[in-house]
């Protein structure tokens, strides 16, 4: 496996703290089923498994949000047979795993635009948020039909009716306000976004979201991605330094004080 950094983050050495939020593109399905001369649908299906296996890591290690791309508002656009099998997947994969959730205390909570996919989707993710809802552990957070320009522009209507109806002024409008109308609202920003597959941009993934996120870039195909290869992300957030705008200096005179 060959990882790479984005040039601009940080490299020194830092308290070796794990990410609180860990937020990843599940990049490679299709190519792992072609490498295998499988249908694509194939490689989804065996990603779900990795699904599974960081779930199981996040959790042991105390991970507070793990939050997935499973289906970008983009996504419509591939072949009508691979979408309509990736929601037929999506909707068997939530009957299934959600008792095994809710056993291990995870919360699930799916964020994007429900309203294109089929009543009996809309139906199972309601179901299985409420099932979990009550939960302490593990905050899964499953991004399907969802955009990060979508976020911002659904969050930029709801300030607009507020405004409108009087209930907010113009001038009140900050990054907080615009914030408490986001998919992630409530939830700590993402620490470390990592990308599988190869390709190194964030696709219009958690636009607002990622502003301080550190980058991770590895060329494992989604379904590969074990244990082993999550540790070798975590392993090089831990030696990142975060400056959120500071210098290196600041940082450390503050570690150390």
């Amino acid at each position: 496996m060959s990882a790479r950094k984005t040039e601009d983050a940080p490299t020194t050495a830092t308290s070796g703290a794990l990410p609180r939020h860990v937020a990843i593109i599940m990049d490679g399905n299709g190519r792992w089923a072609k490498k295998r001369f499988m249908p694509r649908v194939m490689g989804h299906k065996a990603g779900v498994e990795t699904v599974r296996t960081m779930v199981r890591h996040c959790a042991e290690k105390k991970i507070e949000v793990l939050t997935l791309f499973a289906f970008s508002s983009e996504n419509w656009r591939r072949p009508e047979k691979e979408v309509r099998l990736l929601l037929e997947l999506f909707v068997s994969a939530l009957k299934r795993e959600v008792k095994r959730l809710n056993e291990n205390n995870v919360v699930l909570k799916i964020v994007g635009d429900r309203s294109a996919f089929p009543e009996a989707l809309q139906q199972e993710i309601a179901t299985a948020e409420a099932t979990t809802s009550a939960n302490t552990g593990l905050k899964l957070v499953i991004a399907a039909n969802y955009g990060g320009r979508w976020d911002i522009v659904q969050a930029t209507r709801a300030l607009a009716d507020e405004v409108t109806t009087g209930r907010l002024e113009s001038s009140q409008i900050d990054e907080a306000a615009l914030d408490r109308h986001l998919s992630l609202y409530g939830m700590p920003e993402p620490d470390l976004f990592i990308r599988t597959g190869g390709e190194e941009r964030v696709s219009n993934f958690l636009l607002w979201q990622l502003a301080y996120c550190e980058m991770y870039f590895t060329e494992t195909l989604w379904p590969d991605f074990d244990g082993d290869a999550f540790d070798d992300a975590l392993n090089s957030f831990s030696k990142r330094q975060r400056r959120f705008g500071r210098t290196g200096d600041q940082v450390e005179q503050e570690k150390n004080a």
